[in-house]
């Protein structure tokens, strides 16, 4: 690590200021051009800090960058992670204000919900299917706090990459008898197909994601508890958004899950 504790407390602050005032800024690194992946990490927890000390709730975490075109982009082996709070929850089918944005786009990716803890090291696909309740289609909406959605690799990091909402639909579906990866998803705006994938876009399997997760939190001693829900990552590229835009997500043998912003 390269930051001292204040200046990690500084741009944290500096950070979830953003998000909250609903306002860009410039990249940490053009600050501080020496920060580390450690340093990333920290400065998220310690925004993760300030929202429970606020009386925010955890409710789960997501993936990020989790196609390898991305990881060989910024240079990285595994996926990237964040938390999400109770406060960026929104119910299927209702409405978000661009007034609460800055520059919103939005994913469509496959959610699991936990019945059991998931630890690593050594975490795998099978265990993480067999600690899965059930999967749900979710469309994240992802809202970078930097200027222009123009972001380095512990720049979004840090920004607790990217999230803001997210929202869930369709059927809570076992994965008993399903092969995450061949699942297709169809994304329409406005009905219009904007873009169709497959599970298997995200790291050639979505539990795969979900594993390294568990892996990931294991180097500082920590797992993904019972009833979390994990958003395993971008099945396509994200599409921005702006006020009138309606938002359809379609995923086989889950059903659909929808999104209007205004």
């Amino acid at each position: 690590m390269k930051l001292t504790a204040s200046q990690i407390a500084e741009l944290a602050e500096y950070l979830e200021s953003a998000h909250l005032e609903r306002h860009e800024v410039v990249k940490i690194t053009d600050r501080y051009p020496d920060i580390d992946i450690k340093d990333a990490y920290a400065i998220q927890n310690k925004i993760k800090e300030r929202k429970l000390a606020r009386g925010e709730i955890i409710v789960g975490l997501k993936c990020g960058l989790t196609s390898y075109a991305k990881m060989r982009q910024m240079g990285v082996e595994t996926p990237i992670y964040g938390f999400m709070t109770d406060s960026y929850v929104v119910q299927d089918a209702s409405e978000i204000k661009m007034s609460d944005l800055i520059h919103p786009k939005i994913e469509p990716e496959i959610a699991f919900f936990l019945k059991a803890p998931l630890r690593g090291p050594g975490c795998h696909i099978g265990n993480v299917l067999a600690a899965t309740d059930f999967v749900m289609p979710a469309i994240e909406v992802i809202d970078s706090r930097y200027l222009d959605f123009k972001f380095d690799l512990v720049s979004v990091i840090a920004d607790n990459t990217s999230a803001t909402r997210f929202i869930v639909g369709g059927k809570a579906t076992s994965v008993k008898d399903l092969d995450l990866a061949t699942l297709g998803v169809v994304l329409e705006k406005n009905g219009r197909v904007e873009m169709v994938g497959a599970g298997a876009a995200v790291v050639g399997h979505p539990a795969t994601a979900v594993a390294m997760l568990a892996n990931h939190l294991a180097e500082s001693g920590e797992e993904i508890p019972a009833g979390a829900i994990i958003l395993s990552g971008g099945i396509t590229e994200a599409i921005p958004v702006q006020a009138g835009d309606s938002i359809s997500l379609q995923v086989q043998s889950l059903g659909g899950v929808s999104v209007r912003f205004v």
